[in-house]
């Protein structure tokens, strides 16, 4: 049985939900989506950093509304905001799941139930397993890019790229 259908080209996030540069990232990330539609599989890998204090709870919420299906919107609403959750914690986190529809009295038990810990720390062990130190940090065809220390140029070469891998993928 074989699928003519090219999978589409794989691009990991590393990303901390309380940290302004992966907001900014996030217009690196649309304006990608924009660009490749459903031939670019962007997805969100979670590493969330010591120095914020809310990132991990906003890992797990994150991986709730993912369940509920709206992870996207979820994250994106959480990035939008990053001040409000360095200020609210688990309260903002709360407030945007009601924001999205969501079930908050769902969050609020898998915060408190750790269900999503698992995924969260797996995200993590392998993002540390294979050199991301900072966030936000995109992998692409087994290259890192590092965009903690610059999103300078990042979205070209990730561009390129997937550019690269589609058309072979297409002409395969």
């Amino acid at each position: 049985m074989s699928d003519l259908t090219p999978r589409p080209v794989v691009l990991d996030l590393w990303c901390d939900l309380e940290c302004p540069d992966c907001r900014t990232a996030l217009d690196d990330v649309r304006a990608l989506r924009e660009r490749f539609g459903d031939r670019l599989d962007v997805r969100l890998r979670h590493f969330p950093l010591e120095k914020h204090r809310h990132a991990y709870a906003a890992a797990q919420a994150t991986e709730e509304a993912f369940a509920q299906g709206k992870g996207g919107e979820f994250y994106e609403a959480v990035l939008a905001r990053v001040e409000d959750l360095s200020k609210g914690g688990e309260a903002f986190l709360l407030q945007t799941a009601r924001e999205l529809d969501l079930d908050a009295d769902e969050f609020d038990t898998a915060l408190i139930d750790g269900r999503h810990l698992l995924i969260v720390d797996a995200d993590q062990a392998e993002g540390k397993a294979i050199g991301v130190t900072g966030t936000p940090t995109y992998v692409i065809d087994g290259e890192r890019l590092d965009g903690g220390k610059s999103q300078e140029g990042l979205r070209e070469r990730i561009e390129e790229i997937a550019t690269r891998l589609i058309s072979t993928e297409t002409s395969a």
